[in-house]
C-alpha cells in the first residue's frame, strides 16, 4: 500500500500549487493537510513527496517565466564565450541565482536529520507562521519600494537568497516570505521582490525534487501518486502565480500576514485538543 493514495495526492497538490509562491508556507499547509488526513508528517517518502510535487509548481514558473528565463540563460551562455556580453546585466542575474543557491544548498544537506526531524514538528510549523507574519509585516513598512528588477545587485541576490535557508529551518516560516521580506527590506519594489523569489526559488527547489524523489519511491509512496500530485501542483501553481503578481502590484502584504497569524494559531488550537499529531 502507498502510504499517499491519489485522492490524497490530488488534495496535496492543489494544497503546494496554491501555497508555494504565496508568502504563507507551502510546507506549514502540507503539513497541516497531511495531520488532518492522519498522514504521518515524519514519514520519510511522505517528506520526499512533499518536496517531490514542488517541481510541478516550480515547472509551472519555468512555463510562466519562459521569456524571461529563456532571455536570461541566452545572455549567460553568450557571456561564457563572448568578454563584452558579461557586463549584461542578465548574465551577470544568471550567475547571482546560481550563488545565491549555494548557502541553502550546503545548509540543507548538513541540517537534514535535524530538518526532517524536530525542526518538522507543527508546533514548530505554527510558531514559524506567527514569528514570519511580524518579520512580514514589519519589511512591508520598513521598505521604500523604489527600486526595480533592473536595480537588482549581487548584495541583493546573495542577501535574498541566504533567507531561504530560514524557511528551511523552520517550516511554517515561508522560502517566499523570508525571500519577499528581505528583498523589501533592501528596499525593492512589491512586484520585483516577488520575481526575485520565484527566480531564487528555481534551482533550490528542482535540486529538493530530484534528491527527494528516491526517498518517495523507494519508501512507500506509489509512482500513481507522485504524478498526480506534481500534475494539480502545476496546474493549481500556474494559476496562482498569475493571481500573485497582479496582487502585488496594487496591494499591501497585509493580507498574507493577518492569514498565517490566523492559521498559525488554529494549528495551535488543533494541536492543543489533540486534533492532529504534532
Amino acid at each position: 500500500m502507498s502510504a499517499i493514495s491519489v485522492g490524497q495526492a490530488a488534495i496535496l497538490g492543489v494544497v503546494e500549487g496554491v501555497t508555494e509562491f504565496l508568502p504563507v508556507s507551502s510546507t506549514g499547509h502540507l503539513k497541516i493537510t497531511e495531520g488532518l488526513m492522519n498522514i504521518p508528517v515524519d514519514d520519510q517518502s511522505v517528506v520526499g513527496f512533499s518536496a517531490v510535487i514542488q517541481v510541478g509548481a516550480i515547472a509551472a514558473v519555468l512555463v510562466y517565466f519562459f521569456k524571461d528565463i529563456k532571455r536570461i540563460i541566452s545572455a549567460w551562455g553568450r557571456g561564457l564565450v563572448n568578454k563584452e556580453e558579461r557586463y549584461h546585466h542578465d548574465y551577470k542575474f544568471a550567475w547571482w541565482v546560481i550563488a545565491a543557491t549555494v548557502p541553502i544548498v550546503l545548509v540543507g544537506l548538513a541540517a537534514k536529520p535535524l530538518i526532517d526531524g524536530a525542526l518538522g514538528s507543527l508546533w514548530v510549523v505554527g510558531g514559524s507562521l506567527i514569528v514570519g507574519s511580524g518579520v512580514m509585516w514589519a519589511a512591508d513598512q520598513m521598505g521604500r519600494h523604489k527600486r526595480g528588477e533592473d536595480d537588482t545587485s549581487f548584495k541583493d541576490a546573495m542577501l535574498v537568497g541566504c533567507s531561504q535557508i530560514l524557511a528551511l529551518l523552520f517550516p511554517g516560516f515561508s522560502r517566499s516570505g523570508a525571500t519577499m521580506s528581505t528583498a523589501l527590506i533592501l528596499d525593492l519594489d512589491r512586484v520585483a521582490a516577488t520575481r526575485l523569489s520565484f527566480f531564487l526559488g528555481i534551482p533550490a527547489l528542482t535540486g529538493a525534487g530530484i534528491y527527494e524523489l528516491k526517498d518517495a519511491l523507494g519508501a512507500g509512496v506509489g509512482a500513481a501518486p507522485l504524478a498526480v500530485g506534481t500534475i494539480v501542483s502545476f496546474v493549481v501553481a500556474y494559476a496562482s502565480i498569475a493571481w500573485l503578481l497582479k496582487f502585488v502590484a496594487k496591494h499591501s502584504f497585509n493580507a498574507f500576514v493577518i492569514y498565517r497569524i490566523v492559521i498559525g494559531l488554529a494549528l495551535f488550537g488543533l494541536l492543543a485538543t489533540g486534533t492532529i499529531n504534532a
